[in-house]
């Protein structure tokens, strides 16, 4: 009698032909880009900073190893945005009043460059693994075809069916699970560039506030 092939890697495997692949990437200039969010290639100043001209010695913010800190600090997820902002509004409280636009500043340029930097590095990410994706599907659409003509063969092994069986199951378990985390990790752009924004406005305001 030929073993009954599981329902849930059917269904595995049906997601794995929806969602891998070009369709996936609907609305987006970019068909190879998978995240329902649309793609901005790169972010510039003017998206996130609506205070002052930064002067060009702000480029030269790694080169001030407090500022530096400073900026790796604030860049960091794990720290809540709340105490990010405070932390700026004390940084500035603390500078001499001649520093504080050029500390200022600095500080904007090097978080802009910073966490354009990351947005930039996790999206390279994200279509390294999307490409991944679409590998993994084409993978599993092979082995369910090859699947389907063993359960065809009168002749097969009912044991390697089964073995053939249970491997194609969970290798779609993996695919739906890389599909779940592929859905968070494409929100990390869009959280990056919020988090930078509201950054840049904690400093231009600070900016403002002081004059």
């Amino acid at each position: 009698m030929k073993p009954t092939r599981p329902i849930c890697h059917l269904a595995g495997v049906l997601l794995a032909l929806a969602t891998a692949g070009p369709s996936f990437a609907a609305g987006n200039v970019d068909p190879d880009w998978p995240c329902m969010q649309r793609k901005v290639p790169e972010l510039s100043l003017a998206q996130v900073w609506n205070g002052p001209e930064l002067p060009e010695a702000a480029k030269n913010w790694a080169d001030d190893p407090d500022i530096a800190r400073r900026v790796d600090d604030l860049a960091a997820r794990r720290l809540p945005l709340a105490d990010a902002q405070a932390q700026i509004k004390d940084f500035a409280a603390a500078l001499p009043p001649d520093q504080l636009l050029s500390k200022m500043t600095m500080l904007e340029q090097g978080l802009f460059e910073h966490m354009d930097a990351e947005r930039t590095h996790v999206m390279s990410g994200i279509a390294r693994y999307a490409h991944r994706q679409i590998e993994m599907a084409g993978d599993l659409r092979k082995e369910a075809s090859e699947l389907d003509a063993l359960e065809d063969d009168k002749n097969a092994d009912p044991k390697l069916v089964t073995e053939r069986t249970d491997h194609l199951a969970m290798g779609t378990r993996i695919f739906e699970e890389r599909v779940k985390s592929l859905t968070y990790v494409c929100e990390v752009p869009t959280l990056i560039e919020q988090r930078l924004y509201q950054l840049s406005k904690t400093i231009a305001d600070t900016l403002a506030a002081k004059k």
